[in-house]
């Protein structure tokens, strides 16, 4: 928001780092630290504490070593964007931002994974005090870096990083000092560098959120031992398929003409789209944690009534959100940039975007559902089919070939997300939650020490 008032290249290439940044790294990371909602949310529910502590380490270990090849990548982006065919001025400013961004995808990777080992455990007071403390510090940071001192644009993405770490140290501090972890954190192990040692590969097999759990039929012994890649990897990029289509939508409009409009407010409409999602992301991960633990504690009514009581909540305050940005989209506007063009062209998009809004918030929890039963390999099935057989070729014939531009690209973006909800939903509809129970039990009996 901040980069957007130094002009359109600038806000163009900031929507583009960070496009380019969430494709490349941060979904790599949710997918990374996805595979512990499952494993600590059943082991928790199944009393199997001290395996939290050890899933929690050996899983910061693989996204550290996932950071160091994002980092490389980051640091030769120009050239890949300009081979993607991405305006060369946009591109080289771009690559400028995320190279400082670079110390920001280290803290993502251990905070996301902090959070899910928080959110297993049902801990929320201190995820939000430790979410609205480094939120607070990033925009003074951030306008005075950008606005006060002569880092200009460079000061964005410093100052992501800092938040960012900012939130980890507390975070970390609190995991560490707290007496409410003695059961599920015994301190540092050598026991999980072991692990991530000897299991490696499955653990980047399943990086992108996929999960022994993912095949009801199987324990997490015989899921290692009779590890099948050709079986494993199509399960393992659920998340990573579903931010990659919103993201796929900036590069896209940047083969458009005017690419610096058409960009900046695609990635207008996906940053709303992210920050919307954000506010109903809590009960999406309510979702998971609930059903995680109420099939892990073998209840599996009490997880169904969970499903049912956050999709009500979902869908209230998705409707909240989308009345607030019905009536205010020019103000919103006006934070992301002073262009009046640009503030009365993100008003055609708003009744597109509202329609997303309530489709993102709704299959939001439906995913989370899916994690908690470890879905995960169905869900990419999903995301696959609704987003890339759908939803984009709807966007590409729309916005290209009958040329509506940003429109058609929002337009089949809604498709996607339509069909993925009504997929989500009918999947839930016809489980049967007796059986995944009792599979589910038959994996917890065990205290395995398999990561993701």
């Amino acid at each position: 928001m901040f980069a957007g008032h130094l002009g359109n290249l600038q806000l163009a290439s900031a929507n583009l780092a960070n496009s380019w940044a969430t494709v490349t790294g941060f979904a790599f990371m949710v997918g990374l630290s996805g595979a512990l909602e499952t494993l600590c949310g059943q082991g928790f529910g199944a009393k199997l504490y001290r395996m939290l502590g050890i899933y929690l380490q050996a899983s910061c270990i693989i996204s550290l070593l996932f950071s160091i090849i994002i980092s490389i990548i980051w640091l030769y982006s120009e050239p890949i964007l300009i081979l993607l065919h991405q305006d060369p001025q946009i591109s080289k400013s771009a690559a400028l931002y995320l190279k400082f961004l670079i110390p920001g995808i280290f803290a993502y990777g251990f905070l996301q994974n902090i959070l899910r080992f928080l959110q297993t455990q049902n801990i929320i007071v201190p995820l939000v005090i430790c979410s609205v403390i480094p939120l607070g510090i990033h925009l003074g940071v951030t306008y005075v870096l950008v606005h006060w001192t002569t880092l200009g644009f460079k000061g964005a993405p410093l100052a992501v990083s800092g938040s960012m770490w900012i939130a980890v140290v507390m975070l970390g501090g609190y995991v560490l000092c707290a007496k409410k972890f003695e059961r599920t954190w015994n301190g540092f192990s050598a026991e999980s560098f072991h692990h991530v040692l000897k299991k490696l590969e499955i653990g980047s097999a399943f990086c992108c959120n996929g999960s022994a759990y993912g095949n009801p039929g199987r324990s997490t012994a015989e899921a290692y031992h009779g590890f099948n890649k050709n079986e494993t990897y199509p399960r393992n990029c659920s998340k990573n398929l579903e931010y990659w289509a919103f993201e796929l939508l900036v590069l896209l409009a940047g083969l458009m003409p005017d690419s610096e409009i058409t960009t900046s407010l695609i990635a207008m409409c996906v940053n709303t789209e992210a920050i919307a999602y954000m506010l109903t992301y809590g009960l999406s991960a309510a979702a998971s944690t609930r059903v995680s633990n109420e099939l892990g504690a073998g209840n599996p009514d009490g997880a169904k009534h969970a499903m049912g009581v956050t999709l009500k909540l979902s869908l209230l305050l998705g409707l909240v959100v989308v009345l607030a940005l019905g009536l205010g989209h020019n103000i919103w506007a006006g934070f992301f940039s002073d262009s009046s063009t640009i503030i009365k062209k993100f008003a055609s998009l708003t009744p597109f975007l509202v329609v997303s809004i309530l489709f993102d918030s709704f299959q939001g929890v439906l995913s989370g559902v899916a994690r908690g039963c470890g879905w995960q390999h169905l869900a990419v099935y999903i995301n696959l089919g609704t987003f890339y057989c759908i939803g984009m070729p709807i966007a590409i014939l729309l916005g290209f070939k009958l040329k509506l531009y940003a429109q058609g690209l929002w337009v089949g973006l809604i498709c996607g997300l339509c069909c993925q909800a009504g997929t989500l939903l009918l999947l839930t509809r016809l489980s049967k939650w007796t059986k995944l129970e009792l599979s589910v039990s038959d994996h917890t009996n065990k205290e395995n020490p398999l990561l993701v």
